[in-house]
Parts: structure tokens; C-alpha cells; sequence
């Protein structure tokens, strides 16, 4: 049997403990044990880091010892997948830029807070998104943190979202991924942008989306 470790805290305007509860839910109830912790301690014993699958960060900002990030790099170096989504897995650890390279990704504004956008959907074969949407159906909107980050060109971008100008005018049309996979060594990585808290996490497709997220990364799907 797959197994996933959540690892919780940082910022509490995440709601890291909620979201990494409902996430971890819907996680196990498609098949996959679940370990969730709320210490960066976890990251102390490399060896045990080979029993999971899947390890799901969910601490947004904070910092972390330089050693603890090479044991994470390392297991997903190595086949453990990485999945996650918002701030939790997208905006941790910020002075770290090794995990950084591992994510493919980091937050570094979302102007006009919290807003009301499109996502729409580049890629409707991948199996995170296939079959999710109707026929024809390639978008969907969201009232949420639009995150406009720093990413990887070698990221493979399923979704993206176009920022309006309203609230940053120089950022008219620019298209900014929201959901992408890559790989890092052996390891699968799985990101999407969206997931402010769990009235976002709540709203469909996003919980779907973030659950295929980390059964992706873990080899389930």
C-alpha cells in the first residue's frame, strides 16, 4: 500500500492543520495511508523518509535547517514523490533555494489579495485533469490569492491563469502557470497554486485536483 506523510505548520492564515486534515481525508479514503506530523523533526531521520510514497508539505514561510532539506531533496531524489498546493508547499521555506529547485516554483505576489479569477486548463489528457471537466469545458473560476510566482521553464504546465492589469497594470495578459508536474531525479512533483484555505480547498474541482496532485506524485495514478 502507497503511504503519504503531511507535514503541517508555518503561517496560520493557511490554516495548515484544517487543510492538511481535509486533504488527508480525501487522500486516504482513495486508498493511501496517511502520517501526518506537525515538526519539521520529521526530516531528521532520512532513512524512515524511504517508507512513504508521497510527502506533502503544508507549512507556508518559516525556515528550515539546510540538513533537513537534504534529507526531503533526497528521498524525492530518490522516487518519494512531492505534492502540494498553495502556500503550504509554494511559499515554504523561502530562504531555502534548493527546495525552491525541488518545488519548481515560489510565490512572490498575489495583487489584489483575494479575488475572483479564471483558471483554465491546458492540458486535459494529463491524468490529474483527465476527465475531470465537461466536454468542451477547459476553465474554471475561483475566489481566491491569483499567485503570481517565480517557476521552473521546465515545469509541465497542466493550468494557468491570465492576470487583468486591475490591481498591478503592468501585469496585463500575462499568463502564469497555477498547476504543473515535474520530475526530480526519480521523484514525481505535483503543484497547484490554488487552496488559500478550506473554503478554497472546498470548492470544486480544486480538492479533486489537489488530490490527484499527490496520488500522481505517489504513483497511484
Amino acid at each position: 500500500m502507497a503511504k503519504a506523510l503531511f507535514v503541517w505548520g508555518g503561517w496560520d492564515g493557511h490554516q495548515p492543520q484544517q487543510c492538511t486534515q481535509l486533504i488527508a481525508e480525501r487522500v486516504r479514503a482513495r486508498g493511501i495511508d496517511c502520517d501526518i506530523s506537525d515538526s519539521l523533526a520529521v526530516f531528521d531521520d532520512a532513512e524512515a523518509l524511504t517508507q512513504y510514497s508521497v510527502i506533502i508539505p503544508c507549512w507556508t514561510m518559516g525556515e528550515i535547517a539546510h540538513e533537513r532539506v537534504q534529507a526531503l531533496e533526497g528521498a524525492v531524489r530518490n522516487g518519494c514523490g512531492l505534492a502540494g498546493w498553495h502556500g503550504g508547499m509554494g511559499d515554504a521555506f523561502r530562504i531555502s533555494t534548493d527546495y525552491q529547485f525541488m518545488v519548481g516554483g515560489q510565490f512572490v505576489a498575489h495583487p489584489g489579495n483575494i479575488i475572483k479569477y479564471a483558471v483554465d486548463v491546458a492540458n486535459t489528457r494529463h491524468p490529474i485533469t483527465r476527465g475531470l471537466f465537461g466536454a468542451g469545458k477547459r476553465s474554471f473560476r475561483v475566489h481566491s490569492e491569483q499567485y503570481y510566482m517565480h517557476v521552473d521553464p521546465g515545469n509541465r504546465v497542466l493550468a494557468t491563469t491570465t492576470f487583468s492589469g486591475k490591481h498591478a497594470p503592468w501585469l496585463e495578459g500575462v499568463k502564469m502557470p497555477v498547476l504543473w508536474t515535474r520530475q526530480h531525479g526519480q521523484g514525481r512533483v505535483a503543484y497547484c497554486s490554488v487552496g488559500h484555505n478550506t473554503t478554497d480547498l472546498g470548492a470544486k474541482p480544486v480538492p479533486e485536483l489537489v488530490t490527484r496532485c499527490i496520488l500522481w506524485a505517489a504513483g497511484e495514478l
